[in-house]
């Protein structure tokens, strides 16, 4: 039976059982689409970077024997709809069963449903064979609760996949080092080595100009940072253990203007991709750490773990039980626009300054720049989820929707009223000092919340507070921000709140 398979650009999954052996009737395709690069303006690396993994894997495939079609951007057969070219390879191939895997957005997934109903041919889905659960697993565990519980969530998996176990109790005698894992850095005595490719791809760069796809961010083309293959993914890897592995947990949540990844391993790409599995990663982590644990501290290695093994595999069941709903809540309220300086970095807030410039320099920024300076002044400034998840889904390299709306706008945002968090995310200057060097050189002043020079962050966390008491005041989590909201006299908290209405007003120029 001649079969068609189709791989998407984020199924790049070298150990697929689909290519265990190759038959001649079996055609792979592989499409880069402009329904794929158009449907939010995507960082240039992001596209350069799916384009060159997708590449080379058909590469991969090819010395192995197996037949595959790759309709390049510019191709003339290319129609940049994927059911329409299905349609053509098809027919033009005599298929007689279209076979796929289960695709990771929704949006994707409704449509190849849609599109296995219509044919007249055998059809077949089949498991990516990447993530540690299933789609339903997540719904399955927590049934109607209104909060999922991640702990609860990590804590299943942990036992489930016997991770970090010592029997039936968890290694170190604890579930959870977070509390250990939020020291601020400060340079010296640690030292970062530092790892990144050097890919010449500016054919491919040219090839998405020709094609005229709209982008945003530097291409760093001609030195192309990201792995996109697997054996560059595994050498990432070990790097990250051999190298940043030590430090990981204990400075997972700072920022420093000298350094965009600080000990971060850089491996979201290669796992959205499926070049590299979370099994595979989680168990080379736990490996290194038991053969050094001299080197690697329990609390480094559980934090990592958490990252992977919990909070990836959790946002990923969230998607699942929650979409396509999910994409319209907006639990605030929140109507504001996005600041243009969000896509250009010119601001005089120096935090927001680094965290979106590295983000256009890089395609990346790591989770608390995520959350906690980007995110964290978006809620404060009530810009509309839609908007966020816009940008965030568009500028990170990384980023695939199923993992990015649930962290945008159920963990940054809390558009979701607490499905994913159980509070807002949110803070003043204080925590942005505390946990980088952002604040030295800024314009602003960090301990001021009135006043021209006065961080928009201070006035903008009372007045986010007050504005949504409603909301929020009998949330547990938060009862002592309105404990301090209502101390304050009438004359400061007006103040206040007038000073967050002048930042608002000021919102393009701050």
């Amino acid at each position: 039976m001649k079969t068609l398979r189709l791989i998407l650009g984020d199924q790049l999954n070298y150990q697929h059982s689909w290519y265990t052996q190759a038959s001649p009737d079996t055609l792979y395709v592989l499409m880069e689409l402009r329904q794929e690069t158009d449907y939010v303006v995507h960082h240039v690396q992001k596209v350069i970077g799916f384009f060159a993994a997708m590449y080379n894997f058909a590469a991969y495939l090819q010395k192995r024997g197996h037949r595959i079609v790759h309709l390049r951007i510019n191709d003339p057969n290319n129609t940049q709809s994927l059911t329409q070219n299905l349609d053509w390879l098809i027919e033009q191939n005599g298929i007689e069963c279209f076979e796929y895997q289960l695709p990771d957005e929704y949006r994707l997934d409704q449509q190849l449903t849609t599109y296995r109903q219509q044919l007249n041919i055998q059809s077949k889905v089949y498991d990516t064979e990447h993530f540690y659960t299933t789609r339903e697993e997540v719904t399955q565990l927590f049934g109607s609760k209104k909060t999922y519980l991640m702990e609860s969530f990590y804590r299943t998996m942990r036992k489930k996949h016997k991770v970090l176990m010592d029997g039936s109790e968890p290694a170190g005698g604890r579930w959870n080092f977070d509390s250990n894992n939020r020291k601020p850095f400060k340079g010296n005595p640690v030292q970062i080595p530092t790892h990144q490719f050097s890919h010449d791809y500016r054919d491919i760069l040219e090839e998405i100009d020709r094609a005229g796809v709209r982008y945003l961010g530097t291409p760093l083309a001609d030195r192309f940072p990201w792995p996109t293959t697997r054996k560059q993914s595994l050498e990432v890897l070990d790097f990250f253990l051999t190298f940043l592995f030590a430090h990981f947990g204990n400075y997972q949540d700072a920022m420093h203007t000298g350094h965009w990844s600080l000990f971060h391993s850089k491996l979201s790409f290669s796992l959205n991709t499926k070049m590299i599995s979370p099994a595979e990663v989680v168990n080379a982590a736990v490996a290194y750490w038991e053969k050094h644990p001299e080197r690697v501290s329990i609390e480094q290695c559980e934090g990592f773990v958490r990252q992977i093994l919990g909070w990836r595999e959790y946002m990923r069941g969230i998607y699942w039980a929650k979409m396509p709903d999910y994409q319209q809540l907006n639990y605030f309220g929140h109507e504001r626009s996005l600041p243009d300086w969000f896509w250009t970095g010119k601001t005089k807030m120096n935090c927001l300054k680094h965290a979106i410039g590295q983000s256009l320099n890089y395609a990346y920024a790591h989770h608390i720049q995520r959350l906690m300076i980007t995110g964290n002044f978006a809620l404060l400034a009530g810009i509309h989820p839609d908007e966020v998840d816009q940008w965030y889904l568009g500028i990170y390299i990384d980023a695939i929707e199923w993992v990015e709306i649930t962290n945008t706008r159920g963990m940054s945002q809390y558009a979701d009223g607490g499905i994913v968090g159980s509070k807002p995310y949110v803070s003043s200057a204080n925590y942005v000092d505390k946990m980088s060097n952002y604040c030295a050189s800024c314009f602003y002043d960090k301990k001021s919340k009135i006043g021209q020079k006065a961080c928009p962050f201070n006035s903008l966390y009372w007045h986010f507070y007050e504005r949504n008491r409603a909301l929020l005041e009998k949330n547990p989590r938060i009862g002592m921000m309105y404990q301090l909201l209502n101390k304050m006299s009438n004359a400061e908290k007006q103040a206040i709140l007038e000073q967050a209405d002048v930042h608002l007003i000021n919102l393009p120029n701050l």
